[in-house]
């Protein structure tokens, strides 16, 4: 197939990645390797996404289906700190980093960051070019690595954003679900509002659907902050503008667990675990009020423009740092909660371009593909064999709080007015295979795209399939399908999967078990 010559002044590449998120460094060193002139594109000015941007904790599900590029990533790790595979739960965020630009400086792709992208064009289905803020760059197959699916959405792929309808495909867990008492849902009978009767900060209004209707709503997005007890790590400080009454839900949760009796720990509000090297901990969004963003922000991201988006990112960020001072000294807070998190700050040595908070928002979810073959939850729960395997996943079904509002509770003689979190989830899956039609567009629409990140899965599906050693793996399958269409001129459907199994298998990487 012959392919479009590109305009002039546009870079000539034979395999263009966009992301360079862990799946997207694997995508391009992938196709390097492979000999193929590789580009990566990058809208920050970081390699990794969220491996090096403070999820330092491996999610990992059944280290049986670790293979391939994530693998070998998990022995680097090793290798770094002179350990076995799998001794510490994750590396330190600039440990990751340090890895994934030694890889792709090895395997001489060239990467190009601050390189958002701002437009993509096509011709008969295939895309000849994309247009970023760093110029235009023309390839023979292109991969979507990004958490957002932009390059996807630029070249007319369908695609999804949020909750399906139970309807959509069956799926017992899909839609908007029932509010239930657990770890991470609010605790009954705190009011939502203001003395005046006006709407608490933190709660988003409005009637939320019937249960199991779709919504739109995403999993909720947030900071993993990497915390240190180094005694030159960064104290969490009051930033300017922070706002007191932003955090009267707090107070009034706090409150609530006194009068109830519950003692609370640090450490069940943000992780303190000391589960990476160097005595680092990662914190993750534990618990009703946590550093994930429920007042359904996050639903407008995936679809915003670079504006909104940036408004959003920050209106993230301040949370976690004003999260991290409110329970550090809020007096409303425990003392032996304020006493802990004092031990912890911001480490010296991470992050230092961004104040010592990470650089990659915690993107859950964004846009899922409409691809060649859909994941849903029928094929993780019931382990349907995929013949043209690429990947293994085994991750529970793991879908995180989508919002925090409020409802009435119908008790005599009045309605109770009470807040509430709804969408937490886990459900255990035992491994399953991932297809290579669900990281290939629809034929009729791009015909040299590949998308490992964003891939073609239901919401519920999605939640398991979404950990970066998935992604990792995705990326290497499609960096070698990538390469191997750019070198043929084939469409990345006729790509010879079987060929593709071959060399996945040789690369290590795991097809079944």
């Amino acid at each position: 197939m012959s392919q479009a010559e590109p305009p002039a002044g546009r870079r000539q590449a034979e395999v263009v990645v966009y992301g360079a998120t862990s799946g997207g460094v694997c995508a391009a060193v992938a196709a390097a390797r492979r000999g193929l002139d590789t580009v990566l594109l990058e809208p920050g000015r970081h390699a990794g996404g969220m491996t090096s941007g403070g999820l330092g904790y491996t999610d990992i599900g059944d280290a049986r289906v670790l293979g391939g590029m994530a693998a070998e990533f998990r022995r680097a790790v090793a290798d770094a700190y002179g350990v076995a595979p799998g001794h510490y739960a994750g590396p330190e965020p600039h440990v990751a980093e340090e890895i994934f630009l030694s890889w792709l400086e090895r395997a001489g792709v060239e990467v190009v960051y601050d390189a958002g992208l701002t437009g993509a064009d096509t011709s008969e289905g295939r895309i000849v070019s994309v247009t970023t803020a760093r110029g235009a760059y023309a390839a023979g197959a292109f991969v979507d690595a990004s958490y957002e699916g932009d390059l996807m959405a630029a070249a007319g792929v369908s695609h999804r954003v949020g909750r399906e309808d139970r309807t959509l495909h069956g799926e017992t867990f899909a839609g908007r679900r029932e509010v239930v008492p657990g770890m991470h849902n609010f605790p009954p009978w705190i009011s939502p509002f203001r003395a005046d009767g006006t709407l608490l900060p933190q709660v988003a209004d409005g009637p939320m659907a019937e249960v199991g209707a779709g919504d739109g709503g995403v999993m909720s997005y947030g900071y993993r902050v990497c915390m240190s007890t180094a005694p030159d790590r960064i104290p969490f400080e009051r930033r300017p503008g922070y706002d007191e009454e932003h955090w009267e839900l707090g107070r009034r949760l706090f409150r609530h667990w006194r009068e109830q009796g519950v003692e609370v720990r640090a450490g069940r509000l943000v992780g303190l675990e000391p589960n990476l090297p160097n005595g680092k901990a990662d914190g993750n969004s534990l618990g009703p009020f946590s550093l994930s963003v429920l007042d359904r922000s996050a639903w407008a991201y995936p679809d915003a423009g670079p504006e909104e988006r940036e408004r959003i990112r920050l209106h993230h960020l301040r949370h976690a740092q004003d999260l991290l001072y409110f329970l550090s000294h809020d007096p409303e807070v425990p003392a032996h909660v304020r006493a802990e998190l004092g031990r912890w700050g911001l480490p010296a040595d991470e992050f230092a371009d961004t104040g010592h908070l990470p650089h990659q928002l915690y993107v859950r979810e964004a846009r899922r593909m409409l691809g060649e073959k859909h994941l849903t939850e029928h094929d993780l729960v019931q382990g349907r064999r995929q013949e043209d395997v690429v990947a293994m996943g085994s991750y529970h079904i793991d879908i995180r709080e989508v919002q925090r509002t409020w409802r009435r509770v119908y008790e005599h003689p009045d309605p109770v007015p009470m807040v509430v979190t709804e969408g937490y989830l886990s459900v255990g899956v035992a491994p399953y295979q991932i297809p290579y039609g669900a990281i290939v567009p629809r034929r009729e629409e791009c015909v040299n795209l590949l998308v490992p990140v964003c891939v073609s899965a239901s919401h519920v599906a999605f939640s398991s399939v979404r950990m970066e050693v998935q992604y990792q793996m995705l990326g290497h399958a499609a960096g070698l399908a990538a390469a191997a269409a750019a070198s043929t001129g084939k469409p990345v459907q006729d790509v010879d999967v079987a060929a593709l199994q071959d060399e996945l298998r040789a690369a290590g990487q795991v097809l079944s078990l």
